[in-house]
């Protein structure tokens, strides 16, 4: 794998190209549109350099690290599952349960690295100041947490055995419309946004990474057609879990705004 400073330059170059027609746009509307000089183009100019090399360096990064990790792991772990064999016939069985070590290190991978992302902790961050504190920025991003970490490890599993992606995303997104219609309405558009920010520039390339691998290595699961899917339990499943917390949550304040009077306990008796 090539390295060192030609690959770094070779990236920053290939940033700069990716990156040129978001500053044209900028720019133009600016000056063709708007008709005003830019308010501080210096430092607007700073920040776009350090963009292009922080992308650069990540992009180097990914393929150097992140990429090799996430495949060598899932081959290790999926070649260090029990296959079980018939010797009479030749052929072999995989048992789901036999991947336990799998499905857990899926379900870590997807918590921590949805914890680092950095578009959910900006949009965290924001969901906090807008709504006024109403909306702690630990606990969304927790429970997103929890729905990628659920999503990956579910997804994990369909690549062992083998069962058809579509099933798994007709019943989830049936479930997300359920919830639509019964959470609180201030946080459907926040579960939504959710799905997409965890999508973004840590998870993916380890989830991707992770199925690519665990389908090369599984007997009779292909890399194109079983190792692509994973993203979509990890865009899926934050949804269900943020309106499943949001729920939760509307459920306990409507428990401690009537007392234990709605749960079944015998009503005190008036004395007066």
């Amino acid at each position: 794998m090539e390295a060192g400073l030609p690959r770094i330059a070779d990236s920053l170059m290939d940033t700069l190209i990716d990156v040129l027609p978001i500053i044209v746009v900028l720019f133009g509307f600016q000056a063709l549109v708007l008709r005003e000089r830019l308010p501080n183009l210096r430092r607007t100019v700073i920040g776009l350099i350090y963009v292009v090399i922080g992308l650069a360096l990540f992009l180097v990064g990914l393929e150097q690290s992140l990429f090799p990790i996430g495949k060598i792991m899932a081959e290790q772990l999926g070649s260090f599952a029990f296959v079980h064999g018939h010797p009479d016939d030749g052929l072999s069985i995989i048992l789901w349960h036999d991947y336990f070590w799998l499905y857990l290190f899926a379900a870590t991978i997807g918590f921590s690295t949805t914890i680092a992302e950095p578009s959910l902790m900006a949009v965290a961050m924001k969901a906090r100041e807008v709504s006024g504190g109403a909306v702690n920025p630990w606990g969304l991003r927790i429970a997103v947490a929890v729905g990628v970490s659920m999503g990956v490890a579910l997804g994990c599993f369909r690549i062992v055995t083998g069962t058809p992606l579509p099933y798994y995303i007709m019943l989830g997104y049936g479930l997300v419309i359920v919830q639509t219609v019964l959470a609180p309405k201030a946080i459907i558009p926040l579960a939504f946004d959710t799905g997409g920010v965890t999508t973004s520039t840590v998870t993916v390339p380890l989830v991707a990474a992770l199925g690519l691998g665990l389908a090369s290595t599984i007997p009779g699961r292909s890399p194109l057609i079983d190792g692509f899917g994973l993203i979509a339990f990890a865009s899926l499943f934050p949804m269900i879990t943020v309106m499943g917390y949001a729920q939760f949550s509307a459920w306990r304040h409507r428990r401690a705004a009537h007392g234990p009077d709605d749960d079944g306990a015998k009503p005190k008796e008036d004395v007066t």
